[in-house]
């Protein structure tokens, strides 16, 4: 398999700048220390979240924090071409990183956005969030101004508590604000949707609350005949667990990538994508008593072999994995010994006596019969799986792995509209890249 790596895209910028290719190169050797990512992995995990979802349901993938820090351009060319139809991103600034690497599909952005910004990005088909009514009313007036139209989808609070209209507060006033939103002359609302904020928990009630409190919302846009064209609400969790949830899109992230939203969801079928890898730099054979990293808070128990990996906290690997976790040398763990540095880490390799200069380490991932998981270090330091892959900084190079597949892409039924029963009733060849925007 070759190994590839292609040069970031543009940094996000003038909304006028055009779309700029992507380079790559092929490199003979690779750097010390990179994340590498499996795009096959991304290509099957996106097919398993497509068989899950209801039929004719769109996909849209959510690329957003540079794809979760797995590089959000070819994470989002390779979505695409294997089932997704639609991309989701947090900022405006992510979704122009994907217009200028040449990506077409439709993007909406979570975010809030300026109105100014707003205007300019309808020229490059990017849809907005609409949060309430003043943020409505503004973005429609600097359309006006502009005479485009902005294509927008409404975000509906059902309990997340963070961003959008609040049925559960003023069930009138929401549904007054919506028909305003809807009527406005400069914005084409082409979408509603909520988010879940305890979908991957074990108990699902408060999930299936918001649900109905969203349900309730859509029933009477369609006794309206206010639907829009597309419904969502599905995050990975409900993809995989909750099914009266598609409606017209679902909108997994976090799944895409092979990591488990929680506790309450089973993801056996899903396969992790990125890994870290490095090499060792040094190997001293040490005394006992010999002090290990910053502080000595490590004194060898007994003669053993330190060995100094080139990955810190400045790359993203927590300073809280000191002396807690393991990496992984000849398919042995070796554990981290001593604090972890802004740009090493030493292990413990005693154990595995052929350990030398230059032996591959995995940081994170599989080797041999051994892994270290995201989740794994995500428990040792107290957070979730998802801060650990999107906390990766830039500067680790990201390398990607892919092979050709011959898969049909899907594309819903075109016939297929919004209707009262489409509402359910309540109930990280090869190709690679550093892609830090």
């Amino acid at each position: 398999m070759t190994l590839f790596y292609s040069y970031p895209p543009c940094r996000a910028g003038s909304l006028n700048s055009p779309a700029m290719p992507l380079k790559r190169a092929l490199f003979s050797r690779v750097p010390a220390t990179r994340i590498e990512v499996d795009l096959d992995a991304i290509a099957h995990n996106t097919r398993v979240l497509h068989q899950a979802c209801t039929p004719n349901t769109s996909l849209m993938a959510v690329v957003k924090a540079n794809a979760y820090g797995h590089g959000a351009v070819h994470a989002a060319q390779t979505v695409l071409s294997h089932g997704a139809d639609f991309l989701g991103v947090a900022r405006m600034s992510e979704a122009v990183q994907l217009r200028e690497a040449g990506i077409q599909a439709p993007i909406l952005v979570f975010g809030d956005t300026q109105p100014a910004r707003a205007v300019q990005a309808a020229g490059l088909g990017i849809r907005v969030t609409l949060t309430g009514i003043d943020a409505a009313k503004a973005l429609n007036a600097a359309a006006r101004t502009a005479r485009t139209i902005v294509t927008a989808h409404i975000k509906i609070d059902t309990g997340m508590g963070r961003l959008g209209l609040c049925p559960g507060l003023d069930m009138s006033k929401t549904l007054a604000d919506l028909t305003s939103m809807m009527q406005m002359d400069n914005l084409a609302i082409e979408g509603i949707y909520t988010h879940f904020a305890n979908a991957d928990a074990v108990d699902s009630t408060h999930a299936k609350q918001q649900l109905a409190l969203f349900t309730q919302v859509l029933d009477r846009l369609d006794a309206d005949n206010l639907l829009p064209e597309f419904i969502h609400a599905a995050n990975s969790a409900a993809t995989l667990t909750l099914p009266q949830s598609h409606f017209t899109m679902v909108r997994p992230g976090i799944a895409l990538y092979g990591l488990c939203p929680g506790p309450g969801v089973e993801s056996t079928d899903l396969t992790p994508a990125l890994s870290i890898i490095s090499t060792i730099t040094q190997v001293k054979q040490v005394p006992k008593g010999f002090a290990v990293s910053y502080g000595s808070t490590h004194v060898t128990d007994r003669p053993t072999a330190i060995a100094t990996v080139p990955v810190g906290y400045a790359d993203g690997y927590s300073r809280l994995l000191s002396a807690k976790a393991h990496m992984l040398v000849s398919g042995q763990r070796a554990r981290v010994t001593g604090r972890v540095c802004m740009d090493f880490t030493m292990i413990d390799v005693g154990r595995i006596p052929d350990a030398a200069f230059g032996d591959e380490v995995v940081v994170l991932g599989t080797q041999g019969n051994e892994t270290v998981s995201a989740d794994a270090l995500a428990d040792i330091i107290g957070t979730i799986n998802y801060e650990v892959v999107a906390g990766l900084t830039s500067r680790l190079p990201v390398y990607y792995r892919k092979q050709a597949i011959d898969v049909p892409r899907h594309t819903p039924d075109p016939e297929k509209q919004p209707h009262p029963g489409n509402i359910p009733e309540n109930d990280r060849e090869s190709s690679e890249r550093p892609s830090h925007p």
